[in-house]
This record gives C-alpha cells, sequence and structure tokens, in this order.
C-alpha cells in the first residue's frame, strides 16, 4: 500500500531553518507529483509548495523566497526546506500526492518556530 513518512520537524528559533523529508513507498515515485501542505491550530490545510514529476515548482506566496521543495527520485523522497522561519510557520506539515481518484497523505511532522 502506499506509504507517505515525514520527518524533520522540531522546535526552531525565529530566523532558523529546518528541512522536512517525505519518504513515499508503494508508489513510483518518479511520475508522482508530490506536495507539502501545513495545517496551524484552529486554521484550514493549506498548500505550501508542490513540485511535478518533471521537476517544476510552485509555492504559496507567504513561503515563496523561503521555502524550497526538491525531490530525489532515486531516494524515493521528497523535501521541503525552510529558511528565514517566521512563528506564523508554526503548523503540522503534511506530506501528499494524488492520482486520478485518490489522494494519499503522510501521518503530519510538527514544526515549532519560538524563541
Amino acid at each position: 500500500q502506499v506509504q507517505l513518512v515525514e520527518s524533520g520537524g522540531g522546535l526552531v528559533q525565529p530566523g532558523g531553518s529546518l528541512r522536512l523529508s517525505c519518504a513515499a513507498s508503494g508508489i513510483i515515485f518518479s511520475i508522482y507529483p508530490m506536495d507539502w501542505y501545513r495545517q496551524a491550530p484552529g486554521k484550514q490545510r493549506e498548500l505550501v509548495a508542490t513540485i511535478t514529476r518533471g521537476g517544476s515548482t510552485n509555492y504559496a506566496e507567504s513561503v515563496k523566497g523561503r521555502f524550497t521543495i526538491s525531490r530525489d527520485n532515486a531516494k524515493n523522497t521528497v523535501y521541503l526546506q525552510m529558511n528565514s522561519l517566521k512563528s506564523e510557520d508554526t503548523a503540522s506539515f503534511y506530506c501528499h500526492t494524488r492520482e486520478v481518484g485518490r489522494e494519499y497523505w503522510g501521518q503530519g511532522t510538527q514544526v515549532t518556530v519560538s524563541s
């Protein structure tokens, strides 16, 4: 079955950096678009970044210039490099992919930005 397993979350000070990883199994990873979403307490889940199978990327306005999504097809892994973190980036981050008629989510990893 399809599994997406996130890692790399934690507590970081404002201005700091974290790199999230999402390891995928059960899919032919290289042909799937991959996304990172986040959900802050009391807010709706929002799309943060997307990378297509061809490597094209797209970002939410709130993270442009600070976050970078990338993928390593040899390792079946997608990454989210987060720099210049702000308190408002505090959220649970989720890995996501999709195919016709189905979506797949990871269990999430918590990112807390606080001094």
